[in-house]
């Protein structure tokens, strides 16, 4: 049996994530995650970002690996850039929970660490910007949740008169984005042990 084989990647804005299409019209108009590296077969991403988030994604060839980072015990951080300057009132909102939109019902959120970043994060600037600055201002915000809703981040500020224009996850875990520069892949020796310890790197892969 082959050693399980582990890669951190920072996700471009405009991709997908997964690794291809069968259907030729998608394959002509998408970006994919195979278009970044050549993965071995097997290859998951743990999670998903949606094509127009940014960010830390973890891949695998194992199974377990895959199911024990999805559990709800592990902190998955965001920065959101928002439209507006949000206050107070609407982090707090985001902190004790807020009502979402999920498979055409209404989920509640549990509680998470929100809070307003005080400084745009040092980020590279997306491909597409973001809009126009006459529009007016914005500001950021670090979300962090244990769970996974579908657009759950964006759908959150949305619900607390914030919608996001960016979105960016920079933690999973103990595995932090900095570093990684936008489309780059670094395969590591392992991922998260069973008690959530950090990561060991290993080959960085250009």
């Amino acid at each position: 049996m082959s050693e399980s084989r582990h890669f951190l990647l920072h996700k471009p804005f405009g991709y997908l994530s997964q690794f291809r299409s069968e259907d030729a019209r998608e394959a002509r108009k998408k970006k994919f995650l195979g278009a970044l590296h050549d993965f071995p077969a097997g290859t998951m991403a743990i999670g998903r970002l949606d094509e127009h988030s940014e960010g830390l994604l973890l891949l695998t060839t194992d199974g377990r690996v895959s199911e024990r980072i999805r559990r709800k015990d592990v902190e998955k951080e965001y920065y959101a850039q928002v439209d507006g300057l949000i206050t107070e009132e609407a982090v707090a909102q985001l902190q004790t929970g807020v009502a979402i939109g999920v498979d055409g019902g209404i989920y509640r959120t549990l509680p998470c660490a929100a809070f307003r970043l005080p400084a745009p994060p040092d980020l590279p600037p997306r491909t597409r910007k973001i809009r126009d600055d006459r529009h007016g201002p914005t500001s950021w915000v670090s979300i962090t949740v244990t769970e996974g809703k579908n657009r759950q981040v964006r759908k959150m500020t949305a619900a607390v008169g914030f919608p996001t224009l960016r979105l960016v996850r920079v933690r999973i875990g103990t595995i932090g984005l900095a570093g990684l520069v936008a489309g780059e892949v670094r395969e590591v020796a392992a991922l998260l042990t069973p008690d959530v310890a950090a990561v060991a790197l290993a080959t960085e892969i250009r």
